[in-house]
């Protein structure tokens, strides 16, 4: 093989790779980017959720979330508060117009609480969101390894989930 016809095979595969490990979705003019949820280990009762909302039309509000995956599911932030990392519940998360709200390690987030199986990776669970204005949209959650998203681009495969 030649160097041309090697570089090619290879950026071919690193396009295949990528467009599998993506996926969205779309509720009226918000789309929904790469819903994530990380691997949990036998008797975890709850799991992490994490997604990207990139708002392209009015304002709007993510409201809930829903999932059979657990009992329930609720949007929580984290936040350092006097050296001290907080998490709490939110009753819901504004999607200003025309801004980016990221679902990230280390911020907001979905909690899926008391979980009926772990998370494995490499599977993925069904989920709704009910926004405000766009409605309710359905989504499948990927799950990724324990450790994804923990250190920025270098754990998420070149993808930044913060």
């Amino acid at each position: 093989m030649t160097l041309r016809t090697l570089t090619l095979t290879a950026l071919l595969l690193g396009a295949l790779s990528t467009s599998a490990f993506a996926h969205g979705y779309k509720a009226g003019e918000i789309d929904i980017g790469h819903p994530w949820a990380r691997a949990t280990v036998p008797g975890q009762p709850a799991g992490g959720g994490f997604l990207k909302l990139d708002n392209h039309g009015k304002d709007d509000r993510l409201l809930a979330v829903r999932s059979d995956v657990s009992a329930t599911a609720e949007i929580h932030t984290m936040e350092m508060k006097d050296n001290i990392m907080r998490m709490r519940q939110v009753e819901g998360v504004a999607v200003p117009a025309g801004k980016t709200v990221e679902f990230a390690p280390g911020g907001y987030h979905i909690m899926f609480m008391q979980l009926k199986a772990p998370l494995k990776q490499g599977t993925t669970f069904p989920a709704t969101l009910v926004f405000e204005k766009a409605g309710e949209v359905k989504v499948d959650f990927k799950v990724e390894a324990i450790n994804f998203g923990a250190q920025g681009k270098a754990a998420a495969g070149g993808h930044q989930h913060h």
